[in-house]
């Protein structure tokens, strides 16, 4: 069995599968794992450009739990008290705790006593729909609409209790007065890259992911993560070969028998495609759901910073219409004139080791993907990047003196990633049946072929990767044995 492409949704197909006994090859383009989960190394420190906050740790610990070497070290999670602030153009601020009561404490000394019921009733209306939709639209096999008819009445039922036919700011306006707090609940459709005025509402579950079950720090970031699978996986036999990109399918007939390399073929039984949909679709026919869209993308900076011990290990910072942002990028496309930036510091976040008096910040704002087969002027993405570094100032968030030694724009994720157009999350989850439309870890009429990435069910985010690439193997188990 051939695996493309060594991040997190490849190496859970790798470990799934060399752990039921197949013998596994790992084609990695680049010179390191981890995909879109990468690590740079900037003035002599490393540090995280993707994900910092693990969720659904359960879903880490059944591939931890696979090591073949008893006593095998596994990533040490952090947990830190009120370690996701959010500001607001007025001066308030809000801070998310580890305990849902202590959330919800803060909530009542912000926003008042209206606010914090409301946020509690919208809390367990989020938990509802994760307890109906994960098992059948998560954990298990990509749904359709034949799958959940085969579930009989509790089937329907589900799909009545995850409110698919409402938008998630519908759903959010209709539950919660003020608007502060909206637009922290709404900022979740940003988690798979999505405009909250038209994802469904179903995604609203998030909120109880992070808020209800919680978010967690990696000691040594969350790179740990990604050393900690690989070698699980190279304990199980895997072989991994990196800067060796693949550049097409071996087929026979309607079967794929292998892939081709710059050094030649690489014969095998069955191929996981742990890389975008889109790029798979360079080679295979996959469907399109009508009027996709991409997901968001991002300009990412990370600033050398005069170190401050106030400093939270998450920020988000908010402008005065929050809503002008999905605005911007879906209906204009064009870079928001007013940012959200959000700000984790490696050093509170996951214990990362910084400069002697300086510490990393890792920065963020969403833009639009590229626009098809063409680059945006770098004089956009520069203006994006003054935009943020003023709403950092204006909050008071690094001094004058403090620099930008790294970023990395829409179009540098484009690169990096072949026909993405750096979106960060494959197809946005933009329509009320989005979840039965993202490609499924099965390629129909191609055989022994299968998609293990966050382009594909059941879509981004670390937890979720790695689930699409266990979901990958089952299939494939299923389909040959």
């Amino acid at each position: 069995m051939t695996v493309i492409g060594a991040g997190l949704g490849g190496l859970s197909a790798a470990i799934h599968a060399a752990h039921r006994g197949a013998e596994v090859t790992l084609l990695e383009a680049g010179p390191a794992p981890g995909g879109k989960a990468g690590v740079v190394e900037v003035e002599g420190i490393q540090i995280d450009t993707g994900p910092s906050l693990l969720t659904l740790p359960e879903i880490f610990e059944e591939l931890w739990a696979m090591a073949p070497k008893p006593g095998t070290p596994r990533p040490e999670l952090r947990v830190h008290g009120g370690h996701f602030l959010y500001r607001f153009h007025d001066g308030t601020s809000f801070r998310v705790h580890p305990e849902p009561a202590e959330t919800l404490a803060e909530a009542e000394r912000v926003f008042g006593a209206t606010a914090r019921n409301e946020l509690c009733a919208y809390l367990e209306y989020a938990e509802r729909i994760w307890t109906e939709a994960a098992p059948h639209f998560v954990m298990g096999q990509a749904p359709s609409m034949t799958s959940i008819m085969k579930l009989g009445v509790s089937g329907l039922s589900s799909v009545r209790h995850i409110d698919p036919m409402r938008t998630m700011w519908a759903a959010i306006k209709k539950q919660v007065q003020d608007p502060r707090l909206r637009w922290i609940l709404a900022r979740y459709a940003t988690y798979n890259g999505s405009d909250v005025r038209k994802a469904p509402a179903t995604l609203n579950c998030i909120a109880h992911v992070e808020m209800g079950i919680g978010g967690l720090g990696v000691q040594g970031g969350v790179q740990a993560v990604v050393h900690s699978l690989v070698d699980i996986a190279r304990d199980l036999g895997v072989v991994i070969d990196y800067e060796r990109p693949v550049r097409g399918l071996r087929r026979r007939g309607a079967r794929v028998t292998g892939v081709e390399t710059d050094d030649g073929p690489v014969e095998a039984d069955a191929v996981v495609a742990n890389c975008d949909a889109n790029h798979v679709r360079r080679w295979v026919d996959i469907p399109k759901a009508k009027g996709e869209v991409p997901s968001m993308s991002a300009l990412n900076l990370v600033i050398r910073a005069r170190r401050r011990a106030d400093r939270p290990a998450h920020q988000v910072l908010f402008p005065e219409a929050y809503l002008q942002e999905f605005e911007d990028i879906f209906d204009r496309d064009r870079h928001p004139v007013n940012p959200t930036v959000y700000m984790c510091a490696p050093e509170k976040a996951h214990g990362r080791t910084g400069w002697p008096e300086d510490e990393p910040l890792f920065v963020m704002a969403n833009a639009p993907a590229e626009p098809k087969g063409q680059k945006r002027s770098p004089r956009i993405h520069e203006g994006l990047e003054a935009r943020m570094l003023e709403r950092l100032m204006a909050f008071e968030m690094i001094d004058s003196d403090d620099r930008v030694v790294w970023r990395r724009t829409p179009a540098d994720l484009a690169a990096r990633f072949p026909d993405t157009r750096g979106a960060i999350y494959g197809a946005a989850s933009n329509g009320t049946w989005s979840a039965f439309q993202r490609p499924s870890n099965r390629v129909k009429g191609v055989r022994s072929l299968y998609l293990a990435s966050g382009s594909a069910h059941p879509g981004g985010g670390m937890p979720l990767a790695v689930l699409s690439g266990k979901e990958a193997v089952r299939c494939l188990w299923e389909d040959v044995g």
